[in-house]
């Protein structure tokens, strides 16, 4: 299933001339570094890809050297011989890209699942940041009949090899910001077609239902609790993908956790106010480290 041609559709990706390619644990990784000083690693969630941070980034390279991956199966990062499509999968695959850059993240933001992948990698200790940003991040299994139907209906996709097709084919703009809107997010036409883009590759929705097929987040709450470093938990009140009120059941197993709401955001409130995240990371930064 051929990929996402960098050249073709990444001619005009947001922050291209900060692009570049690594070759690291048998996977090209998209990568993008803008900006210098402290490192600071962003990770998008499923579905998404480096376009995420597309506002985020610029504010955050004022004052750090920003490093933001396409994850596995995810954007323009591929590989030919993938197997370990697992959260442990996708830890591991990032921490050999950290290792083969040569950077060792001092803030850590995470989207949705990226922030589970960041969780994973700070409890074993492959990360020590000083501190662990999350924004509606997904840490708990959807609850109720969402729990038992998500999971099952994933891996019939997956194992149908005409799914990931279908869903690229029936992506356009239209039914995108339809999904968009039923996360709760209002994107501008530049995100939405971003999206479109990415969701009419068959190769790229084939990594996103991959992602779901084999997400298991049952070790999560003894993850979470191994992390002793401050963690900012940002919601979106928005939300329709993960609900807001979970942060207070997260927050509980973080031993330094802190909550922001933001009203009227959604699942994608870095994208939809990348100025108001940012501000809310530069004052917990404030508030966890003034002595």
């Amino acid at each position: 299933m051929k990929g996402l041609d960098f050249a073709r559709e990444g001619a005009d990706w947001p922050l291209r001339e900060s692009s570049r390619f690594v070759v690291a644990d048998g996977f090209r990784w998209h990568v993008q570094d803008i900006g210098s000083g402290p490192p600071a690693l962003l990770v998008h969630g499923a579905a998404g890809a480096t376009h995420s941070w597309r506002g985020l980034s610029p504010l955050l390279a004022e004052h750090y050297r920003v490093i933001a991956p396409d994850l596995p199966g995810h954007g323009f990062t591929t590989s030919e011989r993938w197997t370990d499509r697992s959260l442990k999968g996708y830890a591991r695959a990032l921490a050999a890209l950290l290792a083969r850059l040569d950077v060792a993240p001092k803030l850590v933001i995470g989207h949705s699942a990226g922030a589970a992948i960041l969780a994973r990698l700070i409890a074993e200790g492959r990360l020590e940041p000083d501190l662990f940003v999350a924004i509606n991040g997904a840490f708990l299994p959807f609850e109720g009949f969402g729990g038992q139907i998500f999971p099952v209906l994933a891996r019939l996709l997956h194992l149908n090899p005409l799914a990931a097709r279908f869903v690229a084919w029936s992506a356009d703009r239209g039914s995108v910001a339809q999904l968009i809107a039923g996360m709760g997010s209002k994107l501008d036409a530049q995100g939405l077609d971003l999206y479109a883009r990415l969701m009419q590759n068959p190769a790229h929705c084939a990594g996103a239902l991959e992602m779901m097929a084999n997400w298991d987040l049952t070790r999560m709450p003894e993850d979470l609790r191994r992390i002793a470093i401050p963690a900012l938990l940002i919601v979106g009140e928005n939300d329709k993908a993960i609900r807001p009120d979970d942060a207070e059941k997260i927050a509980k197993f973080l031993p330094r956790a802190k909550i922001i709401r933001l009203p009227g955001l959604g699942h994608l409130a870095h994208e939809e106010d990348p100025r108001a995240v940012a501000d809310q990371i530069e004052a917990a930064q404030s508030a966890f480290f003034a002595d």
